[in-house]
């Protein structure tokens, strides 16, 4: 009996040990992934609220991950030290493998979405407070969460899209947007008469203090766009700040009708389309008509 004792207490001391290394090894790896979490997170880069919460967002990304993580490498962890103490982890792992595999097909909507919001938080597609459009809905982001996207539209509706279902969006609250305005002059009208009055109805725009802050570029007239004998249709491009074109571009039209009020020039039609972050709206006045 007495000769057993060497053997037991060298076994025991080899098996404390390999569980000591499982240990540390586990404890390093996940030293290693909170450092790897930690890159995900996007400082914010000024005070606004949209910065603030692409921090919290990106912060919250990396906690995620970091949990999975580091359940993951104790998971294996927790198996190899069963191994080392003669407990066969295969059972263990084939009931894991059935949960896994239960809850994966019972949850697939639910994986798609959370998917979709890590990439949007990742790729900086958009953030709460700008306007998008997703598919038909086109509003202002209110709540950004990792499974959906709530939308405030024209209307006044509130729209919730699952983030598994967004493929494309296009955000208008980004860098610039640009508006382009297109003035329909009667045929009979000397061309460069009519080009010398929107030049100076886009010069006059520039130079107003109160409008200039909003521009990024122009107005330009780009020059004649088409023509036919109904009418000769002149171009000019502007770019604003995001969400600017709007107001811009009615300023702008009321300048060109004052501009060609003063030198008598008339009008068939003004026709306006804009162009916001590739997204094109269209939309032709009738009739001459006063703004």
């Amino acid at each position: 009996m007495s000769s057993l004792a060497p053997f037991l207490t060298e076994n025991t001391f080899s098996i404390l040990l390999h569980l000591l290394v499982i240990f540390v090894i586990a404890l390093l790896l996940n030293r290693f992934l909170r450092m790897l979490s930690d890159l995900l997170i996007r400082p914010a880069s000024g005070q606004s609220r949209a910065e603030q919460a692409r921090e919290q967002q990106t912060r919250t990304l990396a906690g995620v991950a970091y949990g999975a993580a580091n359940k993951a490498v104790w998971l294996v962890a927790i198996l190899t030290a069963l191994q080392q103490i003669g407990i066969s982890p295969l059972p263990a792992l084939v009931m894991a493998g059935v949960t896994g595999l239960a809850v994966g097909l019972g949850a697939q909507s639910v994986v798609r979405d959370v998917i979709g919001g890590c990439y949007i938080v990742l790729e900086d597609q958009y953030v709460i407070g700008d306007t998008v459009q997703i598919g038909e809905t086109l509003g202002r982001v209110e709540q950004l969460s990792w499974r959906r996207t709530v939308v405030r539209d024209s209307r006044g509706a509130q729209v919730t899209i699952a983030n598994g279902e967004i493929r494309s969006v296009a955000n208008l609250s980004r860098d610039y947007a640009q508006a382009v305005v297109d003035v329909a002059l009667a045929p009979e009208v000397a061309l460069e008469k009519s080009l010398a009055a929107l030049e100076s109805a886009a010069a006059e725009l520039r130079g107003d203090a109160a409008w200039s802050q909003a521009l990024v570029d122009g107005p330009r007239v780009l020059g004649l766009q088409s023509y036919d004998r109904n009418a000769s249709v002149v171009r000019i491009q502007v770019r604003t700040l995001p969400m600017r074109q709007e107001e811009i571009s009615r300023e702008l039209r009321r300048r060109i009708q004052l501009a060609f009020q003063k030198e008598n020039i008339p009008l068939t039609g003004t026709l306006r389309v804009e162009l916001t972050n590739s997204q094109a709206k269209d939309a032709t006045s009738g009739p001459p008509q006063s703004n």
